[in-house]
Parts: structure tokens; C-alpha cells; sequence
């Protein structure tokens, strides 16, 4: 491992992290683009909503790639994570306008969209070791607030779609790219946080990663967040589609408002997990989140018979707590890992963890047609054997503690 040269302006952590989450926000807008305008996809290329799954996952697919590829090589540990970042949304947001302006079916789509999710890989991830290397002491907190922006740019698609309702759907997307360029402004002009450790002889081999799945905090962090995967992309997918079912609502327009409200409102869990996170820790928040999210799965086909006011209330604690725990599992693999892995430890969990949504993707928007309501029960498994693998590895380091 090598000393780094100073590369960051002399900003207070907690100012620097605000800019990082900031940029985030505006970054991850990329992710979901496609998604927010998914009706007029439908109608303009002729394809149903299997076809719209098979958009989503070329991003998802493209976001594994890349993680792979950035850990197998060491490069989330090897390079600066401000240049990586910025680099990454350069390119992203020139892949998504490339797909607003040439893309006209489903194979070219699936080209520009798969780009875009390898370049996300140099967005999420990396922001999270970007935060790291500014505010490490406040880990939780900051995770919590920069998953918590993820969330609100997962949702941000929406937003345009809905306050821009004479736009093209190309236009929509185009302001994802915007936003996308601002973001890659901003981390060039941040840099690097004074805790910045490279690790220039960092590579993942096989036994590497043995390694890390060794260590039993990390290994119950990341398996308990494989089960919050399951669940919380395709929920993201289907938000319009369960909303549509729940409230009967066919005006693209109103459910965009409704489907930003919904995904959006997960960034204000993130923010009370990070805050509940220092009094109760980090599993107790994740349980909590999963247990939560877990009875929504299950309770939502009934939704559609009480009262509006009721399926208000349930689609805030759906909405909050299917993400609240995300940064909580981010935060418990970061602590377990040394700090020069920490890029790597966090990649290699995301790559796993978004090979599992892909699965969960597919399947949902296949499967939704037939199974209408229900289709939640097909995301319910995630969440509870998230809950029972995380508190099972919990309760194994306890006790080995004790002995």
C-alpha cells in the first residue's frame, strides 16, 4: 500500500460528503431513466412487459460486468476514486443519450443500456468508497445518506416524466444525462478525501474472495443484503405496475407522480436508519427494514380493500423500509473489511447482489400478468431469508465472542 499525494480541497467532512451525496443523486439518475417512460417504450417499439424487464436487466447486467471487471483487477482500490467516479458518469450519460436519440428496439436499446450499467459501477460503488476516504468515523451515517440519494435518483426519472408532461420520452431521458454530466463536474472539482488509501498491487483471485467470505461479519452482512436484493429492484420495476393494481389508476402522468412519491420516499428511511443506526446499530435497523418490508410482500395482495388513507400509510412503510437497510449492510461489510479492501469487499457484494435482481427482475415482470396481486409473494422469500441469515451470523459472532 502507497501514501497518496493531496488531491481534495480543505473541506470539512461532513461538507465534502454532502457534495459526494449530492452528486450521487444526480449520477444514479441514470439508472432508472428507461424505466420512467416504460409505456411510451411500449407503445413506440411494440414490445409488452417482459420486453421492459429485459431494458431494466441489460442495465442490471451491465452493472455486474462492471463490478466484476473493477474487482477482479483491483481498480476500486488501485485508482482515485474522484477520477473513476467522474470518468464513469462522462461516459454513462453519453450512453444514455445515445440511447434517447438512436436506440428504436429492444437489441440496440439493450447495447446502450448495458454501457450505461457498466458505468454505474464506477458511480455507486465507488461513491461509497469515495465517502470513506473523507468521513470515515461517521461510515453509517454518511452510507445511509448516500444510498439514500441513490434512491432519490432512482426515483428522479419519475419526477421529470410527471412536471414535463408535454416532453418527448426522449427529452425525459436526456435529463438524466444532464445531470449525469453535472455530477462528474462536481466530484472532479471535490477530489479525494485525506483518507485515501491506494492499494496499487490490489487483484481479486478466487481465494481472494475465499477470503473475504472467511470473515464471518462480512459474510453475514452480504448474505442477509442477497435477500434485501431480491426484493428491492424488481419492487422498483413493478412501483407503477403494483400502484396501477392497488388504486386502479391507468394515466401514465399520475403514476409517475405516484411512482416517484413511492421509491422516492425510501431515501427518508435511508436517512432514519442512518440516524436510529447509532443508538440501536446497524443489524437491529437491517432486521427491523427487512421484517418490515417482508410483511408488505406479504399483505399486498388484500391492499386494494381498505381505505385510501390505510394504502397510503402502507405504500410510506413499503416504500422506506424495502432500502432503509441497504446502506446498514454497507456499513457492516466496510467495518469488517481492512480499510484498502474496502472498494473491492464492497464491489464484489454489489456484483453478487445485483446478479440476484436480475433473477428477480426477469422472473416478476414475466410472471406478473398471471399472477396479478401475488406477484409480491414472489419477492416475500428475499427479505426473510435476508432477516434469518443476517441475525444467524450475528448470533454465531456472539457467541464465539463469548467463548
Amino acid at each position: 500500500m502507497r501514501k497518496t499525494s493531496p488531491n481534495h480541497h480543505s473541506l470539512h467532512a461532513s461538507s465534502a460528503s454532502l457534495v459526494i451525496i449530492f452528486a450521487e443523486l444526480l449520477g444514479t439518475s441514470l439508472w432508472f431513466s428507461m424505466n420512467s417512460v416504460a409505456d411510451n417504450l411500449m407503445t413506440a417499439w411494440q414490445v409488452n412487459l417482459a420486453g421492459i424487464g429485459f431494458l431494466t436487466n441489460a442495465v442490471q447486467l451491465g452493472f455486474v460486468v462492471g463490478t466484476l471487471v473493477f474487482a477482479i483487477f483491483g481498480i476500486a482500490d488501485r485508482f482515485r476514486p474522484s477520477q473513476l467516479f467522474a470518468l464513469c458518469c462522462l461516459l454513462g450519460a453519453t450512453s444514455n443519450t445515445l440511447f434517447a436519440l438512436y436506440a428504436n428496439n429492444l437489441l440496440m436499446g439493450s447495447v446502450f443500456r448495458f454501457i450505461v450499467g457498466i458505468c454505474l459501477a464506477g458511480i455507486y460503488p465507488i461513491g461509497m468508497k469515495l465517502i470513506m476516504t473523507w468521513d470515515p468515523e461517521h461510515a453509517s451515517q454518511r452510507l445511509a445518506q448516500l444510498v439514500g440519494m441513490l434512491t432519490l435518483g432512482t426515483a428522479l426519472p419519475h419526477a421529470t416524466r410527471y412536471l414535463s408532461m408535454d416532453w418527448s420520452w426522449q427529452a425525459v431521458i436526456l435529463v438524466s444525462s444532464i445531470c449525469g454530466l453535472i455530477a462528474m463536474s462536481l466530484i472532479l472539482w471535490l477530489g479525494d478525501g485525506p483518507h485515501l488509501k491506494l492499494n496499487p498491487m490490489a487483484r481479486v483471485q478466487l481465494k481472494g474472495i475465499r477470503h473475504l467470505f472467511s470473515v464471518q461479519q462480512y459474510r453475514s452482512a452480504a448474505l442477509g443484503y442477497f435477500g434485501h436484493m431480491w426484493e428491492l429492484y424488481a419492487f422498483w420495476a413493478l412501483v407503477p405496475f403494483l400502484i396501477a393494481q392497488t388504486h386502479g389508476i391507468s394515466n401514465p402522468i399520475e403514476l409517475s407522480a405516484w411512482s416517484f412519491a413511492v421509491i422516492a420516499v425510501g431515501s427518508l428511511g435511508c436517512f432514519i436508519g442512518g440516524q436510529l443506526s447509532t443508538q440501536w446499530g446497524n443489524v437491529k435497523v437491517a432486521s427491523w427494514a427487512l421484517g418490515l418490508s417482508a410483511s408488505c410482500c406479504f399483505i399486498y395482495p388484500w391492499m386494494k380493500e381498505v381505505s385510501p388513507a390505510l394504502q397510503i400509510i402502507f405504500w410510506l412503510v413499503w416504500g422506506m423500509s424495502v432500502v432503509a437497510d441497504s446502506p446498514q449492510f454497507s456499513a457492516l461489510s466496510a467495518k469488517a473489511c481492512p480499510p484498502e479492501n474496502v472498494g473491492t469487499a464492497l464491489t464484489i457484494q454489489n456484483a453478487l447482489g445485483f446478479t440476484i435482481t436480475m433473477i428477480s427482475i426477469q422472473v416478476s415482470t414475466v410472471l406478473l400478468p398471471y399472477l396479478s396481486s401475488y406477484i409480491s409473494w414472489l419477492l416475500f422469500p428475499g427479505p426473510v431469508i435476508g432477516l434469518i441469515l443476517l441475525n444467524r451470523g450475528q448470533t454465531s459472532i456472539g457467541s464465539a465472542n463469548l467463548r
